[in-house]
């Protein structure tokens, strides 16, 4: 009989169950984060109907859907996760109370061009504050210090949180006329860090962007400074245009209330080459980079936008997000030995069972886990040795042997699989939870 080839698509991760460990305790490390800031949970479905998912899409993401027919019904799967929070708010309207927090970890799907840490298939870790017809820009300043407090979790320091705001961007564009470029030169600008200055100042040309205003949008960008010191040069240029001074009033309101949310002055700076790519971002943008691994590029980004559900609802929706690409960051970090677990197996304590009758050894499994310890029971015929190996290999903390004699003289014999200190208590109650209570510190 021919075999078929166990092999996975490509653009599709799986991991070794030591990594998989991993990749979880980083997950719950952001979640927890989530929470504590007051975020609800919630899961939409990953298949949803086209014509729903794709209400705004368009473009290279409407090339990048997973689309497919099942009986007479057009399907697809999500390509992130800001589309099916809209269509859920809508839906749900009535039954939220706003400001509606959420926080969505799950995953998403994009067909496009795989690269080395790039995938097809990959987890988001979403938060987003939608208002009920406004939503107060003192929101825009509390996202920062999740994200600060997301990296210090995860075990760095020093990263910065660069933040713009696509009005000023805007406003300068009007001012020299070239508001109906925005959109393609706030995609350029945005590239500034991968292509340098001398590529985006070529695909300004090629775009049809005069000489003078190409001098005046360079000028712009590469204004210098501490943040305060930025925000006062774009006052400078007295540009009168509505759009541009709003936009400076507002990165001047997020940026000295980030401060009142306690974050270093380390960690954070306005950036006037931050313009987000994606067409909904219409105020406050943000950028995350690990300063020591630049070549990571941003490991979190996010932003305002002034509607969220617009085509599902007549309803005006404004909210502010950030999403965290796990999968990629996650490939990264691990890629650069930059992350480690801080346990390396699932299980506390391997019981060994060395008597057929198991009646003891599952009760001391059961007081065990009842005190919340991870307990395994070795339930296969192999050596002492053998079973021994396998602690060893999943790095189990403990093993707990028990035989005849142990059961004869009411006690357990536990072996430190780091120290290779061995002793025995009682196997009571009392004894067995203290036991438990050393493991769970």
């Amino acid at each position: 009989m021919n075999k078929t080839e166990p092999r996975t698509l490509s653009g599709f991760m799986e991991l070794l169950p030591e990594e998989q460990i991993l990749f979880d305790e980083i997950k719950t490390k952001i979640e927890t984060v989530y929470k504590r800031f007051g975020f609800l949970p919630l899961d939409t479905p990953i298949i949803e109907l086209s014509k729903v998912l794709l209400a705004k899409a368009g473009g290279e993401t409407e090339k990048q859907i997973y689309r497919f027919n099942k009986g007479d019904t057009d399907l697809s799967l999500r390509f992130d996760l800001t589309v099916p929070l809209a269509k859920y708010v809508a839906k749900n309207y009535g039954n939220l109370s706003f400001p509606f927090r959420r926080y969505q970890i799950g995953k998403v799907y994009r067909g496009e061009r795989t690269q080395k840490g790039r995938f097809r298939e990959f987890y988001q870790c979403d938060i987003d504050i939608i208002g009920d017809g406004e939503l107060d820009l003192i929101n825009d300043a509390e996202l920062p210090c999740v994200i600060y407090n997301i990296f210090k979790e995860l075990g760095f320091d020093n990263f910065t949180i660069r933040i713009n705001n696509r009005k000023v961007l805007n406003g300068l564009f009007e001012e020299i006329g070239q508001k109906g470029n925005a959109v393609e030169i706030l995609r350029i600008i945005d590239k500034i860090d991968k292509i340098g200055k001398e590529a985006v100042i070529e695909q300004l040309e090629k775009l049809g962007v005069e000489v003078t205003a190409i001098n005046k949008i360079v000028e712009f960008i590469e204004i210098k400074g501490s943040s305060d010191d930025k925000i006062q040069k774009l006052k400078d240029l007295k540009i009168e245009n509505e759009t541009f001074v709003k936009g400076v009033e507002e990165l001047e309101f997020v940026v000295k209330n980030i401060r009142l949310f306690g974050i270093p002055e380390k960690n954070f700076n306005v950036d006037l080459t931050i313009a987000r790519g994606l067409d909904y971002y219409t105020g406050t943008a943000y950028e995350t980079f690990l300063n020591d691994y630049r070549e990571l590029g941003s490991v979190c980004s996010g932003g305002r936008y002034e509607n969220l559900a617009e085509h599902y609802t007549d309803k005006k929706l404004p909210g502010v997000g950030i999403s965290i690409g796990l999968t990629r960051l996650f490939y990264k970090l691990n890629e650069l030995n930059l992350i480690k677990t801080e346990k390396e197996s699932v299980s506390d304590v391997l019981i060994i069972p060395m008597v057929e009758d198991l009646k003891v050894p599952i009760s001391v499994a059961n007081t065990l886990r009842n005190k919340g310890v991870n307990t395994e029971i070795y339930l296969n015929d192999k050596k002492l040795k053998a079973k021994f190996k396998y602690a060893d290999k999943l790095k189990i903390p403990y093993v707990i042997v028990i035989g005849e004699d142990e059961i004869t003289n009411n006690e357990i014999k536990i072996k430190d699989m780091k120290t290779g200190e061995e002793e025995k208590i009682d196997n009571s109650e009392e004894f067995i939870t203290r036991f438990a209570n050393k493991i769970i510190k």
